[in-house]
């Protein structure tokens, strides 16, 4: 199994949640989450002047079958990219186990549900 993390642009939220959902991806959580970048520019809105180094963006948090690791990654890629500085980052680590807590289970059957 594989953990996806991946940090993107708030604007670009239900464009990869409807490319997730198109992967059959069916569940992910995502929480709200700033970071320091690169860039250490100012921008004037509106005659107010704001500092760009502090980004607020999304981290979604997926945990998927190795099968469907890839094509997660490609439906993130491909939906949330502006091709301008500050389009986030995408991290896979391995998951060594998972538990459904209602039920006991272990192993990756945890990730889908099944007929009983």
């Amino acid at each position: 199994m594989k953990k996806i993390e991946a940090i993107i642009r708030k604007t670009k939220f239900n464009e990869v949640k409807e490319a997730l959902l198109a992967a059959d991806i069916e569940w992910f959580s995502y929480t709200e989450v700033r970071g320091i970048g690169k860039s250490r520019q100012e921008r004037i809105y509106r005659g107010i002047i704001y500092g760009t180094d502090i980004i607020e963006r999304l981290m979604l948090t997926i945990v998927v079958r190795e099968k469907n690791a890839e094509k997660t990654i490609q439906a993130i890629l491909s939906s949330a990219q502006t091709g301008e500085i500050g389009d986030g980052r995408i991290f896979v680590s391995d998951v060594h186990e998972t538990y459904r807590i209602r039920t006991g289970e272990r192993g990756d059957q945890t990730l889908f549900e099944t007929e009983k």
